[in-house]
């Protein structure tokens, strides 16, 4: 609110000017881990990036009752391999997570039930100690090929009995973590 011309003011009361920041020069993206192209980097085991993904944990764990699981195997491994699975499908759609990337992550894997003895089996050994190895993880994502995740939830179901041809099986057996 402006002050009235007749009531006296010291000059220490007196607003002063801003100081005046010099006009930006530029910015140039130097620094070793600055990206330098419109894309993330590629490669093996490099993952997917997308939105929000954080959301994904929240929507695998909506299953962990619904998971059918063997002797042997934990819950927790289950959630990480379909989150690894799930949120790998949504990047590639360039979206978000949403509660179909997991329903056919755990589908795919035969968590959620119609699952033949021969996937049950590569699934105990695919998914071993998954909740707390990050390359396992990594792994279990790309036994995933992107034509299988275009597909819905209800057509892996369908075609779950010759589920070799919905994995790739050479990367289930990589066990390097590079």
């Amino acid at each position: 609110m402006a002050q009235p011309d007749f009531v006296p003011v010291s000059d220490s009361d007196r607003v002063r000017p801003a100081a005046r920041l010099p006009a930006n020069v530029g910015w140039e993206a130097t620094r070793p881990g600055e990206l330098s192209g419109l894309r993330p980097p590629g490669g093996h085991s490099m993952g997917t990036t997308g939105p929000d993904q954080g959301y994904g944990l929240k929507l695998a764990r909506r299953f962990h009752d619904r998971l059918e699981l063997q002797a042997g195997e934990h819950a927790e491994d289950a959630v990480a391999g379909a989150v690894a699975v799930g949120l790998k499908r949504a990047a590639l759609l360039g979206r978000a997570p949403v509660i179909y990337d997991f329903e056919l992550a755990y589908s795919l894997f035969g968590f959620l039930g119609g699952a033949p003895d021969d996937l049950l089996d590569h699934r105990r050994r695919l998914f071993a100690g998954a909740g707390h190895d990050y390359w396992t993880q990594r792994r279990i994502a790309d036994t995933a090929p992107a034509q299988t995740l275009g597909l819905t939830p209800a057509q892996v179901r369908a075609q779950l009995g010759d589920w070799r041809t919905l994995l790739t099986l050479e990367a289930a057996g990589s066990t390097s973590a590079g």
